[in-house]
C-alpha cells in the first residue's frame, strides 16, 4: 500500500508519523482563495478535497492520498496566513483574550473514492501582552501560520484551557483520519491516541467518543 501525504507541513508529517504508516510526501499546489460568503467548514473541505484530487491525478490510482487543510475562524471571518509582521500583529490582537474556532478537513482518496472528514475546535486564547506578542512575531514563527500563531510554540503558549482536539489545531486531527481510513478498511494501531497525547503533551478529553462514532 502506497500512502502519500499531500502536504509539506512538518507538523502534519510529524503527526502522520505517529500512525505507523509508511508514507511519502507529494505536496499539492492549489488556489486557497476563499469564495465569496464561503463558510469555514465548506472552505477547508473544498481545499482538502482539491489537494487530494490534484495529487491523486499525479500518482498511481490505488495510492492512498491523504490531504488536509486548516483555517482559523473568528466569527465568520476566515483568518489565513499573515502577509507580513503588521498583519500578524493585527490577527494576534484580534484573537487575544477571546475564543475562536479552528477547522481542519481531511480528505482521503483511493481509486477515485473520496472520503472527507471535518473537525472543529474551540480555541480560548490567553491575554498575552504586547511585548511578548511582538517578541513572538519577531521570531518569524507566525508568518506561515493561519491566524498568526502555533498552539505548540514553546515560548509563546498562546492558548489556555483547551478542551477539544489539540491535533486539529496543529493541523491533522488523527481520530478523524482514523475514521476516514477505516472506511477504506485501513485500521490504525490502537496505541495512536496515547502516542498523540504523549507527543503533544495534552490529555485529550474527547478521543474515545470520536473513535466510537463514524462522523
Amino acid at each position: 500500500m502506497t500512502v502519500i501525504l499531500a502536504s509539506n507541513s512538518p507538523r502534519r508529517r510529524q503527526l502522520l508519523g505517529l500512525t505507523g504508516l509508511d508514507f511519502r510526501v507529494h505536496a499539492a499546489d492549489v488556489d486557497e482563495t476563499p469564495i465569496d460568503d464561503e463558510l469555514a467548514n465548506g472552505y477547508v473541505q473544498r481545499l482538502a478535497a482539491s489537494k487530494a484530487r490534484v495529487v491523486g491525478a499525479q500518482v498511481a490510482s490505488d495510492s492512498v492520498v491523504i490531504a488536509a487543510d486548516t483555517t482559523v475562524v473568528d466569527g465568520n471571518q476566515i483568518l489565513g496566513k499573515p502577509v507580513d509582521k503588521e498583519d500578524a500583529a493585527r490577527m494576534l490582537r484580534q484573537l487575544r483574550g477571546r475564543t475562536h474556532q479552528v477547522f481542519t478537513a481531511i480528505a482521503v482518496l483511493r481509486n477515485a473514492d473520496l472520503i472527507v472528514e471535518c473537525c472543529s475546535t474551540d480555541v480560548p486564547m490567553r491575554s498575552y501582552g504586547d511585548v511578548e506578542m511582538q517578541v513572538y512575531i519577531e521570531s518569524g514563527d507566525p508568518l506561515d501560520k493561519a491566524g498568526a500563531y502555533a498552539i505548540q510554540h514553546p515560548g509563546f503558549h498562546p492558548v489556555e484551557n483547551l478542551q477539544g482536539c489539540y491535533a486539529n489545531v496543529v493541523g491533522l486531527p488523527l481520530c478523524h483520519l482514523a475514521r476516514a481510513l477505516r472506511k477504506f478498511d485501513i485500521e490504525l494501531a490502537s496505541r495512536l491516541p496515547s502516542a498523540c497525547q504523549s507527543t503533544l503533551g495534552y490529555e485529550c478529553p474527547i478521543y474515545e467518543a470520536l473513535l466510537q462514532t463514524e462522523r
